[in-house]
C-alpha cells in the first residue's frame, strides 16, 4: 500500500500546493481562524471523510478509519497565523493586513489535509485509524492544543505524531530528539513606575527608563552568575516603551519579555530570582513596580522510542538526505500537551530557501514548499510501519 500512498501524494502535490498557497494568503490570528476552520471542514465534507467541527474552539478532527485492525496514530497540524504585515512580493501574499502565515502552519495545514485525501483513497488497504487533528491558536497561550485535548482529541488514540517545517534546516532534513526537544515558554511583563518631569531636570524625577536599562542588564547577570552554567535557560527583553517626547521623563516603563526552560524547578527559581533584581534595582532608586509573569507551554519532550522511530522512518523517504538527533530548541510548541497524554514525538522537517532564507516570524517569511511532500511521506512511513 505504501507505494500506492506515495505515488498518490505525488500526483496531488500540485493541488497541495494550490491549497498551501491559498491559505497562505488568507491567514487568521489565533482563536479567530472561522474562514480557516470552516476552509478545512468543507475539505473533509467534500471529501466524505467523517469530521468533528468546533473541537475545543476552532478545532477541526477528522477519522480516516482502516479496513483492518490496528493502531490508532493522531497526525497533528496547526492552522493559524501571526500579527504580521506580509512583506513578500508573490502572488499568494496575504491579503489581510497585519496578518500573515510566517510561521507555516498554512504549509502543515495543507500536508495534513492531503495525506488524509490519500488514507481515506486507499483506506480498503489501510490498517487501523487515522486521527487528524487540526489545531487553533497555537501562537498564543493558553493555545489550542489543551482545549481540544479536553475535548476527546487524543480519545483512543495510540501515538501521536507532529512535524513543524523548519527554514533553519536545508530541505531534505529530519530531525528530532529524544528526551527535551523544544523549550517552555514564558512571558513576562513588568511596569516600572517613577516620577516624570522635565528632561533638562533629572534631579527632580525618578527616571524609569535609567532603572527599566539597569534591570535588563542586571537580570542577565542571573543567567551568567546565579545560575548553574551546565542548564539551560534564556531570558529576552522584546519590547520596551517609556515616554513620548523627547524633552520629558516619563513616569512610567513598561518592558516585555519571555523566558524559555526544560525543567519546572529552574523555571521557578527564575521567577523568584527575577523579581529579586526587579525588587533591588526599584529600591535603590526609589520606584515601585509591578510583575506579571504568565507561565506559558510546557517544554516539548518526546518519548525516546518513537523519536527514534521517526529517523528510521524518514530515512525511507527518496527525498531525505540526512536525519539527526539534534540539541533541543528554545522555541515553544503546545504540541508539548499532546506528549503529556500519549507516546509519541515531534520532529522538524527541513524547509530551507537557500536563496532568500529568513527565519520564522519574520514579514518575508517563507519555506520550499516540497518539504510539505517530505513530510507528508514520513507520516506515511510511520502510519505503515507502525502498523506493519
Amino acid at each position: 500500500m505504501l507505494a500506492d500512498l506515495i505515488q498518490s501524494i505525488e500526483a496531488d502535490y500540485p493541488n497541495m500546493v494550490e491549497t498551501r498557497r491559498y491559505l497562505h494568503a488568507h491567514p487568521e490570528l489565533s482563536f479567530k481562524e472561522k474562514n480557516t476552520a470552516a476552509f478545512i471542514e468543507a475539505f473533509y465534507k467534500e471529501l466524505g471523510i467523517p469530521s468533528r467541527a468546533n473541537v475545543g474552539g476552532n478545532g477541526i478532527i477528522a477519522t480516516i478509519e482502516g479496513s483492518t485492525k490496528g493502531k490508532t496514530i493522531a497526525l497533528r497540524a496547526d492552522f493559524d497565523g501571526l500579527p504580521i504585515q506580509d512583506e513578500k512580493k508573490v502572488p499568494y501574499a496575504s491579503k489581510n493586513p497585519g496578518v500573515m502565515h510566517a510561521c507555516g502552519h498554512d504549509g502543515h495545514t495543507a500536508t495534513l489535509l492531503y495525506v488524509a485525501k490519500i488514507l481515506h483513497m486507499h483506506r480498503n488497504h489501510l490498517k487501523g485509524k487515522i486521527v487528524c487533528i487540526h489545531q487553533h491558536a497555537e501562537e498564543f497561550a493558553p493555545g489550542g492544543a489543551l482545549s481540544m485535548i479536553e475535548d476527546g482529541a487524543l480519545e483512543g488514540v495510540d501515538y501521536v505524531y507532529g512535524t513543524h517545517l523548519w527554514t533553519s534546516t536545508p530541505y531534505g532534513t529530519i530531525q528530532t530528539s529524544p528526551g527535551n526537544f523544544m523549550a517552555a515558554a514564558d512571558k513576562f511583563i513588568i511596569e516600572i513606575i517613577g516620577k516624570g518631569g522635565h528632561g533638562g531636570m533629572p534631579h527632580q524625577t525618578i527616571d524609569p527608563i535609567i532603572i527599566g536599562s539597569q534591570f535588563v542588564l542586571n537580570v542577565q547577570q542571573l543567567l551568567s552568575r546565579r545560575m548553574d552554567p551546565l542548564h539551560t535557560a534564556v531570558i529576552s527583553i522584546g519590547k520596551f516603551h517609556a515616554g513620548d517626547a523627547n524633552n520629558v521623563i516619563p513616569e512610567r516603563a513598561v518592558l516585555e519579555g519571555t523566558v524559555r526552560t526544560f525543567d519546572a524547578q529552574l523555571q521557578e527559581f527564575i521567577i523568584d530570582e527575577m523579581e529579586k533584581i526587579l525588587h533591588a534595582t526599584c529600591l535603590s532608586y526609589d520606584a515601585d513596580y509591578l510583575f506579571d509573569y504568565q507561565k506559558g507551554y510546557p517544554p516539548v519532550v518526546n518519548h525516546p522510542n518513537e523519536a527514534q522511530f521517526v529517523l528510521e522512518c524518514a530515512k525511507e523517504v527518496p527525498e531525505v538526505t540526512r536525519t539527526e538527533m539534534v540539541t533541543p530548541s528554545m522555541t515553544g510548541e503546545d504540541f508539548s500537551y499532546y506528549l503529556q497524554n500519549k507516546p509519541g514525538a515531534f520532529f522538524f522537517t527541513g524547509a530551507q530557501v537557500l536563496d532568500k532564507f529568513v527565519p520564522h516570524h519574520h514579514p518575508l517569511f517563507d519555506f520550499d514548499e516540497r518539504a510539505m511532500l517530505v513530510a507528508a511521506k514520513t507520516f506515511f512511513h510511520l502510519i505503515e510501519k507502525t502498523n506493519s
